[in-house]
């Protein structure tokens, strides 16, 4: 019985559909044949450290470079990430009945 337990903790499955707003996911279970409910998308939010050092150079987008001195400040944050519809998804469910599950990650 505890086997059965585990083996529906751990699963892979397929996304089939992608909520960005709500950062959720459902997910095909081929083995099991059925659709998962909303299954939200675990993130990784982390702080993105750019150091002021004085001089340094900005990449063009066009190509070639451009040196900066003296102070300046750079705005930056991390985008949320979602899976796409049909990627191969590592899902982790709640050891109970009816618990909840969580998308870890593209496999």
């Amino acid at each position: 019985m505890e086997e059965n337990i585990l083996k529906n903790l751990v699963r892979i499955g397929t996304v089939s559909t992608i909520d960005n707003t709500g950062k959720k996911a459902r997910v095909i279970f081929q083995d099991k044949d059925m659709t998962s409910g909303w299954l939200f998308v675990l993130q990784h939010p982390g702080a993105v450290n750019i150091e002021e050092n004085g001089e340094h150079t900005h990449s063009l987008s066009g190509g070639g470079s451009t040196d900066q001195n003296g102070d300046h400040g750079h705005d930056a944050a991390a985008a949320p990430w979602m899976p796409a519809v049909n990627d191969t998804v590592l899902v982790l469910y709640i050891p109970i009945f009816n618990g909840d599950g969580f998308i870890l990650g593209v496999i």
